[in-house]
């Protein structure tokens, strides 16, 4: 449904609501919008310590890594832990377009014993020490029944020899020197626990108490040995090492760079999250950064280029929306009711963990304006009473009478009259659509900003055209560069429209931008499981990271 279409449809007061929230939305002012989005993160990059944060992967993938390797990856809605294992280059030693990258971690990525967890909220809001002690029985766990399938051999001391090397996704802000250590910032997603904690030792220590060791021997569970006795393989887990420790963003952006290996027209050039938050990543000269940013790195003689972790939603970021007008005064009361008022204000326009959100606001604005409003059910009155899941799998997907019967139970009337009426039912269903839409339109300007930001693609200012001869010619007959954007995330992947119209928006506004993208394509691609397998990959690469 065209966004348009649905405002026409409405009254006087809901189009004007639509129009807040899409009248942004065409060529023009979203160019504009991803011209000062990249402005700004030029300038946080220059200036700012809390944006735009170095790491230590000052080198990609080559696709060779091999090696059998734990990973984890803690979200900020769920836990997943796993054995990854890199088989290095294909058998047939081909490079890898992106076309086929959907094909390749099948051949070249062995993923088991994966399992999931929710973060359950109290885990989130208490100390420090139960989460990372609740990560620890996971990994426990996960260990455990890989340990429960190996045949039992003389090798029963340490099935997994000494150690286990550990990746790390963390999909928080965090401030790293060494890719084995990484200090905690301000985490967000409805997490209360204090910052500036050391990340590995909280999940060593969180481990620690799983490694005392049992002496069982044979059947009666005395422990002198006999020709029969056979040790338990249970009685011992291994001692893990911290071999890498990332963001969720960075590691999509491994996960997709190990998998594709870069032929000379197509390259990954950005990691992208759109989940429960978003973030983004690009590798970055390090020229372009905050003086105090390149004392961080390891050897800052040694490297030009690294992999930034952008933090592109905290505060300071949302300027082009302020200075454009777009944001509304149903954002405003998001960022003021939420629980870190003012510091990630663009991820609480576009993550999946405020759409419902801002749905919900502007349906109850809306109706609490309208005859019947005394039925409006009650439950809605409440912050976060319409999950930004319950969207994208019912909202957007289903027909007119599944979605009714629906709202009937979840949402019950405040009395015994009528209130989902299909006048309603049709509201919040276009009202759904703005926001889905505006987060896709949104993500795709601040995308095509930071390409052009880090010189993958340009947009020309005013005043200013591509060159029409020399290096930066525009030539008809010059081979495409496919810039891949590998992407990750609940939001982007799960939402229906939300990845294509980013993709849309992104096409439009490279192509719009500057004669000079004649030769440049950039395609979204997902990086499927890109925390846990980047974590995996990254501890591969323990050898070549400064």
């Amino acid at each position: 449904m065209d966004v348009n279409v649905a405002i026409k449809e409405q009254g006087e007061d809901v189009k004007k609501a639509l129009a807040a929230l899409t009248g942004f939305i065409n060529e023009s002012t979203l160019l504009d919008l991803a011209t000062r989005f990249s402005d700004t993160y030029r300038d946080l990059a220059r200036t700012s310590i809390e944006h735009f944060l170095v790491t230590p992967v000052t080198a990609l993938p080559t696709g060779k890594e091999k090696g059998k390797f734990l990973s984890i990856d803690v979200g900020g809605t769920n836990l997943r832990v796993g054995f990854i294992e890199l088989l290095g280059e294909l058998g047939n030693g081909m490079s890898t377009s992106p076309s086929e990258a959907q094909k390749v971690p099948v051949s070249k990525i062995r993923r088991s014993y994966d399992k999931a967890w929710p973060i359950e909220e109290h885990l989130k809001m208490d100390q420090a020490e139960d989460l990372f002690a609740w990560i620890g029985d996971c990994i426990a766990e996960v260990i455990t029944d890989a340990l429960n399938d190996m045949p039992v051999s003389a090798n029963v001391e340490s099935p997994f020899g000494e150690e286990l090397l550990l990746g790390i996704t963390f999909s928080f802000p965090m401030a790293q020197t060494r890719l084995s250590e990484a200090t905690l910032l301000q985490l967000g997603k409805g997490f209360a626990i204090t910052s500036d904690l050391n990340l590995g030792k909280m999940l060593l220590s969180g481990y620690a108490r799983h490694l005392v060791e049992l002496s069982i021997n044979g059947e009666n569970g005395h422990s002198e040995a006999t020709p029969s006795s056979k040790k338990r393989r249970l009685s011992r887990l291994p001692r893990i090492r911290v071999a890498a420790i990332t963001n969720d963003t960075v590691a999509t952006f491994a996960s997709l760079a190990y998998a594709v290996k870069a032929a000379p027209n197509s390259r990954v050039a950005m990691g992208l999250i759109v989940g429960t938050g978003t973030n983004a990543t690009v590798p970055m000269k390090i020229d372009d950064l905050h003086p105090s940013k390149v004392k961080e790195l390891a050897n800052p003689d040694g490297v030009e280029t690294v992999v930034i972790n952008t933090e592109w939603t905290i505060r300071g970021t949302d300027k082009p929306l302020i200075d454009l007008g777009i944001k509304t005064k149903w954002d405003l009361e998001l960022d003021e009711n939420c629980d870190a008022p003012g510091f990630q204000p663009f991820e609480y326009m576009t993550a999946g963990r405020y759409l419902g959100e801002i749905v919900r606001l502007v349906f109850v604005d809306l109706i609490s304006n309208r005859p019947g409003s005394e039925a409006l059910p009650a439950v809605l009155t409440t912050k976060n009473a319409i999950p930004t899941r319950f969207l994208s799998e019912i909202v957007a997907r289903a027909n007119e009478e599944t979605l009714t019967a629906q709202l009937e139970k979840r949402y019950v009337p405040a009395s015994a009259q009528t209130f989902w009426t299909p006048a309603r039912v049709k509201l919040i269903r276009d009202i759904a659509y703005a926001v889905q839409q505006r987060s896709s339109a949104l993500i795709a300007a601040a995308s095509v900003g930071l390409l052009d930001c880090v010189h993958d693609i340009r947009i020309d200012r005013p005043g200013q055209h591509a060159k029409t001869n020399g290096n930066g010619a525009p030539h008809e007959d010059r081979e495409v560069e496919e810039l891949v954007v590998a992407y990750a995330g609940g939001t982007i992947s799960q939402y229906p429209e939300w990845l294509g119209t980013c993709q849309g928006w992104i096409e439009t506004l490279v192509k719009k931008g500057s004669r000079a993208n004649a030769s440049k394509r950039v395609v979204l691609k997902e990086a499927l499981d890109g925390g846990i397998i980047g974590a995996g990959v990254l501890a591969g690469m323990t050898d070549d990271i400064a």
